[in-house]
């Protein structure tokens, strides 16, 4: 059978952090019965797929995001990949039809503007949302203030649009899990039994440049995080376990203790991970991340 895995590049994916994250689960995490998993900022799933895929007690699963366009692309993976195939297929064969790089840039601004009417229909949007998730720069999803997605053209002559093993495998592997859209806190009413949260919030910048956490017109500032600690404290008051990861500020900057503040009433171990965002490569390369749990 194949491996179900993200259907979309999303920056700060976690598939190269999988297997430091598994080790920082629960002890027990395999022989827990019926959990019920919840992803409050599901982004491209790295996580998602590789823990419904790796734990048969995960009996029911939630997520969430608070980009409508990026949901909506969970719930027609889960519910019409027929459809959603076909319509990929036919994009990607008329971008690959374009002979120049030229065309194929006026074919993606076409395609932006299109995206950013709101005015399509359900697969007509996820349609856009992929084939703009493979034509842009560097796979990136970002939105300016009015919401309107803005990432340049990325100069690919003949990306991945359209991958039906891929999206079949997700759309089985989904069937199961309820897609919820907006902030995460609401996340809170889908506790159920034996509950784990794992929260991958738009990550801290560690410098000016790098505040790469337009995913939504509405900003995760500081203000953001700290709501978000406040949510983990609720969570554990009910005695229910989370891990959450966030970007090391503290690696960048030592008297940046942000984060060390925040969560020292909690287990904070850091990770290795290679980040490819940056548009100059010198700046690229292996930064720590955190990863805070309270079990």
């Amino acid at each position: 059978m194949s491996k179900a895995k993200p259907f979309i590049k999303w920056v700060g994916g976690k598939g190269q952090l999988i297997e430091q994250l598994e080790a920082l689960l629960p002890a027990d995490f395999s022989e827990r019965e019926n959990v019920r998993y919840i992803e409050p900022f599901v982004g491209g799933g790295a996580m998602l797929f590789y823990m419904l895929q790796t734990y048969p007690n995960i009996k029911s699963a939630v997520i969430n995001d608070i980009n409508p366009e990026l949901t909506l692309c969970y719930r027609m993976v889960r519910d019409n990949p027929i459809e959603l195939i076909k319509s990929l297929s036919e994009i990607q064969k008329e971008y690959y039809s374009l002979e120049t790089e030229e065309n194929k840039k006026d074919f993606f601004l076409t395609q932006r503007e299109k995206f950013n009417s709101k005015t399509l229909n359900e697969i007509d949007s996820s349609t856009l949302f992929f084939f703009l998730n493979r034509t842009c720069f560097n796979g990136l999803y970002r939105v300016n203030k009015a919401g309107k997605f803005n990432v340049p053209f990325g100069k690919y002559s003949t990306p991945s649009i359209c991958d039906p093993t891929t999206i079949y495998a997700d759309s089985k592997l989904l069937q199961n899990v309820e897609i919820m859209t907006g902030d995460f806190e609401q996340t809170f009413e889908k506790i159920e039994g034996n509950t784990f949260f794992y929260f991958d919030p738009p990550y801290r910048p560690l410098s000016n440049t790098s505040s790469f956490n337009s995913y939504a017109k509405e900003d995760f500032n500081d203000d953001a995080q700290i709501r978000l600690k406040f949510f983990c404290d609720k969570l554990n008051r009910h005695g229910i376990d989370f891990m959450l990861s966030n970007s090391d500020c503290k690696g960048k900057d030592e008297t940046d203790n942000f984060f060390d503040k925040l969560f020292e009433d909690y287990k904070i171990a850091r990770v290795w991970a290679s980040r490819n965002v940056n548009a100059i490569a010198s700046k690229r390369g292996k930064l720590t991340e955190i990863v805070v749990g309270n079990y």
